[in-house]
């Protein structure tokens, strides 16, 4: 049976998580193309506050921060010594700045596990065009290439200790097809890290889930296939049942439409907190964690609309989930809760041990209305957690079935809950 690392196991746990990005062209707003990037003096934001990004995060609900070290422009927010196109030759704390890790003070400062996003296949700077293959297609300028992103990534692997996750847009470009042999630099420095969209090797896969909206399909497997390809990235999607890598999915959606780095004047794009929720229905719910994104302004921190939505999404999270009626745990394939009384309930949460594996191929949860046992709900996959919603109905009892499973089901939590 399929079993994740411990590495996975807290990252599932951590349900919600954050995607900080900033890059130069927030100070540059058309963008950038190969070979015409914005110029490193334009990046200097004068009120830069990364406790302000990381407390916003935590009202949010976030177990972990993932900020984007180097996005496509090829722009880094730490003093990188590869290139000259970083926050070193900026105006920035006169090139004396260090984002990354001021970022990763404010983590440990307010309990979030950190994360480094670093894009592999695009690079504007050093006119290399996804998945990771320079535009001239020079074998040199390649291995040229390669030689930066390696050095690049020891830097952020060594420098700043230990990442909860490492974050591949893409997934990396394969050894076979001219890309960079990360799979041992992994290994030899974050070996504890969950990788999302990582080589074949990582020891911590985690996958997209196919679209940037935060919603995952149903059923949704924490395993998949073996899986091949150019970027060798597990596959994005709904996985596999029956699956031999443990590569659980990771629903990823801006917190502002279609919006990842912020341009001025769009709070209007911001979703609704009604919206966010809905999300983490369809994510967390569906056994995926849920990342958002998170954008930074001009000033160098998250635009108050932003921070009261995160709040906002926060509290009702904490609000929706508060109202549990009872719960219970235990193994087999029937788990009987009894409430007492005819009480009102609309909420099932069901957890797995995923610890061992992911057991349960069917079920089915009845309530005992009426005196008679009536099916509310039937499922498939439930893995870290699986929340079921429906119309409100009065049950004095409530019980699990399973189905069908690989081996003896092991519920780590069953729950009921009323809930607006």
């Amino acid at each position: 049976m399929v079993k994740p690392t411990p590495e996975q196991v807290e990252w599932a746990n951590c349900e919600i998580g954050v995607l900080i990005h900033y890059d130069v062209q927030v100070f540059h707003p058309t963008g950038y193309q190969f070979g015409n990037v914005p110029a490193p003096v334009l990046f200097n934001p004068i009120q830069l506050d990364t406790d302000q990004w990381i407390e916003t995060a935590k009202a949010a609900g976030a177990g972990y921060a993932v900020l984007v070290a180097k996005h496509g422009s090829g722009f880094c927010l730490w003093p990188s010594s590869a290139h000259d196109y970083s926050i070193l030759n900026s105006p920035y704390l006169n090139g004396q700045g260090d984002i990354v890790s001021n970022f990763i003070g404010s983590c440990e400062k307010y309990g979030l596990r950190p994360g480094i996003y670093y894009h592999t296949g695009y690079n504007a700077y050093c006119h290399v065009d996804n998945p990771g293959k320079v535009l001239s297609g020079d074998s040199e300028e390649q291995k040229h290439y390669n030689s930066i992103v390696i050095q690049q990534l020891t830097e952020l692997w060594t420098n700043y200790g230990k990442l909860f996750e490492i974050w591949f847009d893409g997934g990396v470009l394969s050894l076979e097809k001219g890309g960079p042999d990360i799979v041992p630099l992994l290994w030899k420095h974050q070996p504890k890290a969950v990788v999302f969209q990582g080589p074949k090797g990582t020891p911590s896969l985690a996958r997209w889930v196919g679209n940037e909206q935060g919603k995952a399909p149903y059923p949704c497997w924490s395993t998949v296939g073996d899986f091949t390809g150019d970027n060798e990235c597990p596959p994005p999607g709904s996985g596999s049942a029956e699956g031999t890598v443990w590569a659980p999915a990771e629903s990823d959606m801006p917190n502002r439409n279609h919006q990842w780095i912020w341009i001025e004047d769009t709070d209007y794009l911001l979703y609704s907190v009604d919206e966010l929720v809905e999300c983490y229905y369809l994510s967390v719910g569906r056994n995926t964690n849920l990342l958002i994104g998170m954008v930074i302004d001009n000033r160098g921190l998250v635009p108050d609309a932003d921070v009261r939505q995160f709040a906002a999404f926060g509290n009702k999270i904490r609000h929706q989930f508060s109202r549990e009626i009872k719960e219970v745990c235990g193994q087999g394939d029937t788990l009987t809760m009894d409430i007492g009384w005819p009480t009102q309930i609309n909420h099932v949460v069901i957890m797995e041990n995923i610890a061992e594996g992911e057991r349960v191929r069917e079920y089915i949860v009845e309530a005992m209305v009426d005196q008679e046992w009536t099916a509310i709900c039937h499922g498939f996959s439930i893995g870290h957690k699986r929340i079921e919603r429906f119309e409100t109905i009065k049950a004095s009892q409530v019980r699990f079935r399973c189905v069908s499973s690989i081996a003896v089901p092991l519920i780590q939590s069953f729950a009921v809950l009323k809930s607006n």
